[in-house]
């Protein structure tokens, strides 16, 4: 796959990723564009969060769902699901962090990784 395609493809991962969040009233949601960064996991990482972790469940399911029947694609590796603190969902390049609010001050992800390009994205 060329460089170019791969871009593109990512940009409408990353963009179908923030639909589905928005769907589902999730809140503050950040993309982090780690790609200038040295020894980054991915290229991108999209952090929001849920009232509740039965809506931290559902933002990771509709991210799931979605990502599925528009791009048939299905993450490698997803983990927390079980008691809905922060669920992680990953894309390969792009890897979709759903935090409960006091989870997501605990871990710091966007202070981790400040060096990163930050697009926030309004509160639907």
């Amino acid at each position: 796959m060329n460089e170019g395609k791969r871009t593109n493809d990512t940009g409408k991962l990353c963009d179908l990723i923030v639909d589905a969040i928005q769907d589902v009233k999730g809140k503050n949601i950040v993309k982090l564009d780690l790609r200038q960064l040295d020894a980054s996991p991915a290229e991108f990482f999209i952090v929001c969060e849920g009232d509740s972790s039965t809506q931290v469940k559902a933002i990771s399911g509709k991210v799931h769902k979605k990502v599925k029947d528009e791009l048939s694609l299905l993450p490698n590796h997803t983990e927390g699901k079980e008691n809905g603190q922060w669920i992680l969902v990953d894309y390969f390049n792009v890897v979709v962090h759903v935090f409960y609010p006091e989870a997501r001050q605990f871990y710091e992800i966007e202070d981790l990784w400040s060096d990163a390009k930050i697009t926030e994205y309004q509160n639907i």
